[in-house]
């Protein structure tokens, strides 16, 4: 059959209106329910709806709650071990953060509070006896206490750096900060593939317009009103597939020789003719080839909001770790209650029993006067600069497959359900679109 004909064919069908109706509906409809799809990705941050205990497969209830944020955990666990683990260790990051002039900084900022640290201390396990000490005695022990401090400090810091590895559980440290702060683990995908979920919805359009065009001219060879919700229903499951596809494949590059006669332009006239030359086409994953670019953006949230001084100390203070950190902490600071002023005016007033609670309640107030200054935003974004430019470069030397995992876990973990939502959304639209258009038509 001729062009002409096919097109003979088309205008005498007794649904011709109808039938054009097919391809810009498919292509507002593909795009809606790729949009859909998306936000459902990320969105709602809790979850939505009635909750109902012990359903299976871990559903919370009748309602929604994002893909990402319900899965913060796992996917977190799967970009550290597939990904952050790969840059690098903590003791290395740790290391480049400088702990000297940390050390230093702690040290100002609990020299400072010091001798009140002390009272709090003392007034705590015996307000009688400290009351009772001679302000010339406290004196001796507030200056001793100021001497022996930045030594302590300083020796306690580079202990502390040169166990962090055995201190902090990297994996464990990242996944509860994105399980404790799910809009985190949300900011970080959009950031991270904005361009990509961008491409996905626009491109799902033209996607759904060829395929209007293609399921019209099934209409004309099988003109049975059940293909149109049918084959919407197929390239609603496709549409999904293959724009997520798109984003990550081929992994690697593929470069493809054409003769190229123009080049493209932001602005007008925004197609510029060129004299005809061969050009090299990068035939790779949109997220693949943005690889330096999202390698910069990356590194600044791990810095700022991952792999932060506050969080590797919270986490040695305060995790799963924490009494092997305070058992290191005691052969630094229990240091200063040997001296022979402070061990004979404690022990003498308080006994063998209260001084061991004594060195407890040191190592309790110790722990938060220590974070005190660890949380300061300063301090926090001088270190951040100084392991930035390390975690870009490492992030930018990572092959296509271990980056593709920046991510891919956001879209993997529940891929088949977008694109089954895909294809029941279809059938629905077709659904629709027959009953208001193509039955009034023929009726």
């Amino acid at each position: 059959m001729s062009g002409s004909s096919i097109w003979q064919a088309l205008i005498e069908h007794p649904e011709f209106i109808a039938m054009l109706t097919i391809p810009p509906v498919t292509a507002f409809v593909t795009w809606a329910h790729v949009w859909m799809a998306l936000k459902m990705l990320f969105y709602p941050i809790k979850f939505w709806g009635i909750p109902i205990s012990n359903l299976p497969f871990g559903i919370p209830g009748l309602g929604w709650q994002g893909i990402v944020p319900r899965k913060a955990g796992k996917i977190s666990g799967v970009i550290v071990d597939q990904t952050l683990s790969k840059l690098g260790s903590l003791d290395e990051f740790f290391q480049a953060m400088e702990p000297e002039e940390m050390a230093d900084f702690i040290t100002d900022a609990v020299d400072n509070n010091l001798e009140a640290l002390i009272d709090e201390i003392m007034n705590e396990r015996s307000d009688t006896l400290w009351g009772r000490v001679p302000y010339a005695v406290k004196r001796r022990i507030y200056a001793q206490a100021h001497e022996e401090l930045p030594n302590i400090m300083k020796a306690l810091v580079v202990d502390l750096t040169y166990h962090v590895e055995d201190l902090v559980d990297m994996r464990q440290m990242i996944v509860s900060t994105m399980e404790n702060d799910r809009k985190l683990m949300v900011k970080m995908f959009l950031k991270v593939g904005q361009k990509e979920i961008n491409f996905i919805w626009h491109i799902s359009a033209l996607i759904g317009l060829i395929f209007g065009i293609i399921q019209m001219f099934i209409f004309v060879i099988i003109p049975q009103h059940w293909t149109v919700p049918f084959f919407a229903a197929i390239w609603g499951f496709l549409t999904n597939w293959i724009a997520i596809w798109m984003v990550f494949n081929p992994i690697e590059p593929h470069y493809v020789r054409y003769l190229k006669f123009f080049r493209l332009s932001k602005s007008f006239p925004f197609i510029i003719p060129e004299v005809p030359h061969i050009a090299k086409y990068n035939w790779q994953g949109g997220f693949m080839k943005r690889q330096e670019e999202v390698s910069t953006v990356f590194a600044e949230i791990v810095v700022k909001d991952l792999v932060t001084l506050e969080n590797i100390m919270n986490e040695m203070m305060f995790g799963a770790r924490a009494e092997q950190t305070r058992q290191l902490m005691k052969s630094h600071l229990y240091s200063i209650l040997e001296t022979p002023l402070v061990s004979t005016t404690l022990r003498v007033g308080l006994g063998r029993r209260e001084f061991g609670h004594l060195k407890n309640t040191i190592i309790d107030k110790s722990i938060h006067a220590t974070m005190e200054p660890l949380r300061d935003p300063y301090l926090n974004e001088s270190r951040a600069s100084k392991i930035f430019g390390l975690f870009r470069d490492r992030i930018r030397a990572l092959s296509p497959h271990e980056f593709q995992n920046l991510l891919r876990p956001a879209f993997r973990e529940d891929e088949m359900t977008l694109i089954i939502l895909g294809g029941a959304t279809g059938f629905l639209a077709g659904w629709l679109h027959l009953i208001l258009v193509f039955f009034p038509i023929a009726g």
